[in-house]
């Protein structure tokens, strides 16, 4: 079965635009949410882990959704990181994951009270945006099962490739401000009145952040025919799950979440120790935080007790639908430095979260990186990444 290649990252966040931001924001583990710019944001904790520089939330409703220019700007980035060259349109393929889709277009209509909504658009267009933007000709899907959207899709990518449908594919997810989903964590109780504390006791729910990340992943046959100058990580295996539980709630028990992340490890042919570091889903909501703390020692055994965590969330928020691909350019990126990153200090430890968060960086231990991401309705999802071999 062909080999799966990450060759290009692109990444657009609350730590700046590109990948090396990301990965500079990570090695300074500052970051704090702001107020929303949004006017019509009434409610209780309009907080938000905003991309620096983006529009105001009520501007005009013209062009391209946020999601969608979010989504170009960090393929742009992918793309010429990987410098691609000249490659058969039918055989580029794009997936992107989004939990709000083009939201924020009717969002602006309603606020400006157009009285049907504004001129129609469909919601889920942001793959399409960017697929028109590449001239892609090949597949192009957008998925949107909630907060692991873009899990889904990385690994529907990759099956892409390995099906002989693609040689390349531009996937990953993308996600910008929409006053519903804040809205409706408002009402849930869900968003912390601080900032995102994953694992923390303190924690008192997630909170949002916009963004997109991008990878360029490309059949090893093709990179090294047209000898790509870099490959970050291999894409070894991923695993699929759903809890059939409840619409908004963990399974307690992490059952399919353990499933997920046993089937993505025995695709890679990775053993528990192997795994140098984990970027968890690690939202900072109490029951998530706590389910998947216990899965991660399920899984890895003693391992658990060595094996770093990195809490991407505490820095960029909760992204949505983009939450698993930014996770997965954070992976590759440890990988392809041989680094953990230092995390966001946890002010009080939760009992019920036993897993190890060091805040300053460390040398990777391990040749494979373990990605999770989990959304409403049950859906988990996880990814093994492996480093580049030579």
């Amino acid at each position: 079965m062909e080999e799966v290649l990450i060759t290009g990252l692109g990444a657009v966040s609350h730590l700046g635009s590109g990948a090396d931001a990301l990965w500079h924001g990570l090695m300074r583990a500052r970051s704090r949410p702001e107020r929303t710019a949004d006017p019509h944001a009434r409610m209780d904790v309009p907080l938000m882990y905003s991309v620096p520089g983006t529009p105001e939330p009520d501007g005009p409703a013209e062009g391209p959704s946020l999601a969608a220019r979010f989504a170009v700007e960090a393929a742009r980035q992918a793309l010429a990181d990987s410098a691609l060259g000249e490659v058969a349109p039918e055989r580029v393929a794009v997936v992107i994951g989004t939990g709000m889709g083009d939201a924020t277009l009717h969002e602006r209509w309603r606020a400006e009270g157009h009285p049907q909504g504004g001129e129609w658009a469909p919601v889920f267009s942001v793959a399409s945006a960017l697929g028109e933007w590449l001239g892609a000709e090949g597949p192009n899907t957008s998925i949107s099962n909630a907060c692991a959207a873009s899990g889904f899709g990385i690994s529907a990518a990759a099956e892409l490739i390995r099906t002989g449908a693609a040689d390349v594919v531009l996937a990953g997810g993308a996600e910008a401000y929409s006053r519903v989903a804040l809205a409706c964590f408002n009402r849930l109780g869900a968003v912390d009145p601080e900032r995102c504390r994953p694992f923390d006791a303190n924690r008192r729910g997630t909170v949002f952040g916009e963004g997109a990340g991008v990878l360029v992943l490309e059949s090893a046959a093709h990179a090294e025919a047209r000898r790509a100058p870099r490959v970050y990580a291999r894409l070894a295996g991923e695993g699929w799950s759903c809890d059939a539980h409840h619409a908004t709630a963990p399974e307690p028990g992490g059952t399919q979440i353990v499933r997920a992340m046993r089937e993505a490890l025995e695709r890679a042919g990775a053993g528990a120790g192997e795994i140098g570091c984990v970027v968890p889903h690690g939202t900072g909501t109490e029951l998530n935080d706590a389910v998947e703390s216990r899965a991660l020692h399920e899984v890895l055994g003693a391992a658990a007790d060595r094996t770093p965590l990195y809490s991407l969330k505490a820095l960029v928020g909760h992204t949505g639908g983009a939450a698993a691909s930014l996770a997965a350019v954070a992976a590759a990126l440890v990988l392809h430095h041989r680094t953990v990153p230092p995390n966001r200090p946890v002010e009080e430890r939760d009992p019920d979260c036993d897993v190890l968060l060091p805040v300053e960086p460390a040398p990777l231990r391990g040749s494979y990186a373990l990605v999770n991401a989990y959304a409403f309705g049950g859906n988990n999802v996880s990814l093994v990444l492996q480093e580049a071999r030579a």
